[in-house]
């Protein structure tokens, strides 16, 4: 079956044919480990994923290539302020280093919570920076970069086209505002490859310009090279990343080897909070933890992610959240309810949906659809383990553990009932059946049951 993607660079949805028959090669931008990843942040983790596991479904095998960014993005996300790393150390009373492997332990947990695949290749970029300085210098050499008294820097005038991703005009907005100007840039947008360090600077390495270090489009490019070849098939990220990280990689590929490194550009886009913003100063920066902590199965979080498409906003908000959780209820109950079932269904039936699923997965990763797919069998009136069956298919792309019993959170007794019962066991300590037996009534009428028992008092939601 055609699989369709939207593609950012032709801004058309259009069939997906991969380099290879068999392999299809992603790179995808990982993160900046300065911090916690929020659930923003995992929203594009989550459409990435979605990505690979139905890649997957259609037969292919992957070779997918993210990064670890561990220095050289800085503030602004330009050329100007300080190192994102150097900033969270100095706050933090750490090392870059302790700080990378902290905030990327925590990432990869979030991942495994959410059950995110993790690429065939992670790489980091303090583990690159030869490459990085090999494919800066072979820019140096084809002309398309030059060096100044604080950096070298990729001179956009050499390309037939900049942007390509974005639809800004640079013509027009060479003194615009957005871009801060370098007296000793040819170009407003030109955009530091490598940069040199000031001699308080605690991360640089020996380089043809002194002690120096990377700037943050480089890695991308001198990594997704090496691993997946000057051209593959997929690179994907947040919508953020197009008209900076995504449009300066291009440029770097064009003027190393002349070509954009990869066929399709797959954006996610922005995940709302309220209807707004996520933002420190408003109180709403959540995390995964955050999620766990309220009691929801990290889970619910990633079904929620299927309420909206992956290039649509989303709009997160608690209520919508324990929505999702009993969705997820429901739908592992009806899983279970089938797998035991007696009773007969047509072939054709489930031919149908299985072809529904798959030409919703596969039309631009159309998971709101999907999911109807999904409902429309789990509710088909026969109980049949075929459709059990059917349903553990479509979790190789849900990613739900949806074949996992739901486990039943302990429920918290209200500190009034527990006042009660401990009033009731003082009368039967004293003897005092009737004031025993009235505590019990009390107890009943808020509508808890209290059982007898040779482990002790037991206290039960008699609604349950």
């Amino acid at each position: 079956m055609d699989i369709f993607f939207y593609n950012t660079l032709t801004k058309s949805k259009e069939k997906f044919k991969p380099l290879d028959e068999k392999q299809v090669k992603i790179y995808s931008c990982g993160p900046t480990v300065y911090k916690d990843a929020t659930i923003g942040n995992m929203r594009t983790n989550l459409f990435q994923d979605i990505l690979r596991r139905v890649l997957k479904y259609n037969g292919y095998t992957l070779k997918h290539a993210m990064n670890i960014t561990d220095v050289g993005h800085l503030v602004s996300d330009g050329d100007d302020g300080e190192d994102k790393m150097l900033k969270s150390a100095r706050e933090e009373h750490k090392t870059p280093m302790e700080i990378a492997n902290h905030y990327t332990k925590l990432f990869f947990k979030d991942l495994e919570e959410l059950n995110i695949e993790t690429p065939e290749i992670v790489c980091k970029a303090t583990d690159h920076i030869q490459d990085m300085l090999l494919y800066v210098q072979k820019l140096v050499e084809n002309g398309y970069a030059y060096e100044t008294s604080t950096a070298i820097y990729f001179d956009i005038s050499k390309l037939d086209k900049y942007p390509i991703l974005s639809p800004v005009n640079i013509e027009e907005q060479k003194a615009g505002a957005r871009v801060d100007i370098d007296k000793e840039k040819r170009n407003p947008y030109d955009f530091a490859l490598w940069i040199k360090a000031p001699k308080e600077h605690l991360m640089k390495w020996d380089s043809p310009w002194g002690l120096s270090y990377p700037g943050w489009h480089i890695e991308c490019s001198a990594m997704g090279q090496k691993y997946l070849g000057e051209q593959f098939d997929i690179h994907t990220g947040g919508i953020d990343l197009i008209p900076t990280h995504h449009e300066n990689e291009i440029a770097q590929s064009k003027g190393k080897c002349g070509k954009i490194p990869a066929k399709v550009w797959m954006h996610g886009e922005y995940l709302l909070i309220n209807g707004g913003k996520m933002s420190k100063s408003l109180g709403n920066v959540y995390l995964i933890k955050d999620i766990k902590e309220k009691g929801y199965d990290p889970l619910v979080y990633r079904l929620f992610s299927f309420s909206s498409h992956y290039r649509n906003k989303l709009n997160f908000t608690w209520e919508a959240i324990e929505a999702a959780s009993k969705s997820l209820e429901r739908l592992k109950n009806s899983y279970q309810t089938h797998l035991t079932g007696k009773d007969e269904i047509q072939d054709k039936t489930l031919e149908e949906l299985e072809i529904k699923f798959h030409e919703a997965i596969n039309d631009d990763l159309n998971m709101p659809l999907a999911m109807s797919v999904v409902w429309e069998t789990a509710k088909q009136e026969a109980k049949s383990p075929k459709i059990a069956k059917l349903l553990e298919k479509f979790d190789t792309v849900l990613g739900l553990k949806i074949t996992k019993l739901v486990s039943k959170k302990k429920e918290e007794i209200p500190q009034e009932i527990l006042e009660l019962v401990e009033q009731r066991n003082q009368a039967r300590k004293n003897k005092d059946w009737a004031k025993s037996d009235e505590l019990r009534d009390k107890i009943q009428e808020k509508g808890y049951l209290v059982k007898d028992t040779k482990d002790g008092t037991q206290i039960v939601n008699a609604c349950l």
